[in-house]
């Protein structure tokens, strides 16, 4: 076998894809020790009219090193997946992620979907090796830890 042929030989028949990793800007990691830590980068949601899902990236320090956002929703919902949440993280070579959203009706109280959502987020990331350690709820007024009043789910 020729060189050409070989070539052509070791040629899989779909297309070849490519991953790059591209940061916007070059700020330093941000270090997260307790959940309020995060406000300054949760402001947006305080203030936004329809539900925002976000996913913090965390390396091994536990500092923020870059988010995604997973799904803007309606008023009262937002569809996540864990594949969605994951898939940024993974690329970011996340230790560990944080995920947010917003009520903007203003109630701090989870709906069962965010805790079923949480309890499927936990499973994921025991599964990829990308630990969830908190889901925060933002309203106009406060930010609700759900590890510290929901630690059973994690």
């Amino acid at each position: 076998m020729n060189r050409a042929e070989l070539k052509e030989h070791m040629t899989y028949l779909v297309p070849r894809i490519k991953l790059a990793l591209i940061r916007e800007n070059d700020m330093e990691p941000v270090p997260i020790v307790i959940p309020t830590d995060l406000e300054p980068f949760l402001l947006p949601l305080r203030t936004a009219a329809e539900e925002y899902f976000i996913a913090f990236h965390l390396d091994v320090h536990n500092r923020v090193i870059g988010y995604a956002e997973i799904s803007h929703g309606t008023v009262s919902a937002s569809l996540v997946h864990p594949r969605e949440v994951f898939k940024g993280a993974l690329l970011s070579n996340a230790n560990s992620i944080v995920v947010a959203h917003n009520h903007p009706g203003g109630s701090n109280v989870p709906s069962d979907h965010d805790l079923q959502t949480t309890v499927q987020l936990v499973k994921a990331g025991n599964i990829l090796g990308i630990k969830l350690l908190d889901h925060l709820i933002v309203t106009h007024k406060e930010l609700v830890s759900l590890r510290e009043s929901y630690e059973h789910l994690f």
